[in-house]
């Protein structure tokens, strides 16, 4: 039976519930053993604690077979206020489906791609998948990554760092939309940092992670203006996070940033969008290395 035509009988597509949950975490640990049940309870646990947007689902969407599931795909949607106003974006997270089940997988990602108005981005694509992104329109807003020593970059002005907190005044020195993203950032576990130069204050976050087999501990930009100021508030960003044992940062680009002292990495950590505007390379924010963790 072809993909797109109908469903076999007993078998359903829709959006995941409360009660779904166990089912659903047993049916990603088939398709991602290496994932502890652990890791997807906190991943559950945490995109429960996000703010709900209209009503588009919570957890992402799921295939069902009499009663027993057999597909998922996770969705996280974040709503931005932006110079264009209000945007919706989608990450669409970890998905996994059964192996008799596999030529249906398509209903689960017809059923989110729905809305024209919504931005739907992949930014972690198994090269399996790779396809799937291009036959339903996905384009790449980022080529490779950057591997970058912060610390070793010019100092530049001086500047002092400060870590994001409601409390501090330096919060409001920021737009109400960049104070939610460090807010909320800091909040899972991520470096909200403020850089203040002068009289202007620089926003950015990064989360730690490891790389080369979980063997370096690095930290991933998850958010920062533009590339270019990254690259000039690198110096004050590599000094804070030398004490807590980081010497390296990873930073999507789609080619070498200059005034960071590292290396390009084409080809590599390539990411995906569909919709209306792409997001800027540097900006993963509320995407499920955040919410789910690395």
């Amino acid at each position: 039976m072809s993909a797109l035509g109908a469903l076999p009988s007993g078998v359903t597509c829709r959006t995941i519930n409360e009660d779904d949950l166990e089912g659903v975490i047993s049916c990603l640990r088939r398709g991602f053993p290496q994932r502890s049940r652990d890791y997807w309870h906190q991943a559950f646990v945490r995109a429960s604690q996000r703010e709900a947007i209209d009503d588009l689902p919570r957890y992402g969407v799921t295939l069902e077979s009499h009663g027993k599931i057999v597909g998922v795909l996770l969705t996280l949607y974040a709503r931005y206020q932006t110079q264009h106003g209000s945007e919706i974006r989608c990450n669409l997270g970890s998905w996994a489906v059964d192996n008799e089940f596999r030529p249906y997988a398509t209903k689960m990602i017809l059923k989110v791609l729905k809305r024209r108005d919504i931005t739907y981005v992949n930014i972690s694509p198994a090269p399996a998948t790779i396809r799937f992104n291009e036959a339903f329109g996905f384009r790449l807003f980022s080529h490779g990554q950057v591997a970058f020593a912060p610390a070793l970059s010019s100092a530049g002005r001086a500047c002092r760092v400060v870590e994001a907190d409601p409390n501090a005044p330096e919060m409001a020195m920021l737009s109400d939309n960049e104070r939610t993203i460090l807010s909320e950032h800091a909040a899972l576990g991520c470096y909200a940092l403020i850089c203040i130069d002068g009289e202007k204050a620089h926003p950015f976050v990064l989360i730690k992670r490891h790389v080369v087999r979980g063997l370096i501990p690095c930290c991933q930009v998850i958010y920062c203006r533009s590339t270019a100021e990254l690259s000039r508030y690198a110096g004050a960003i590599g000094r804070f996070l030398l004490p807590k044992g980081i010497v390296l940062c990873l930073v999507d680009a789609t080619e070498t940033i200059p005034g960071l002292r590292g290396r390009y990495f084409p080809n590599r950590g390539p990411k995906y969008f569909k919709g209306p505007r792409p997001p800027s390379p540097g900006d993963l924010t509320f995407t499920e290395m955040v919410v789910y963790g690395p």
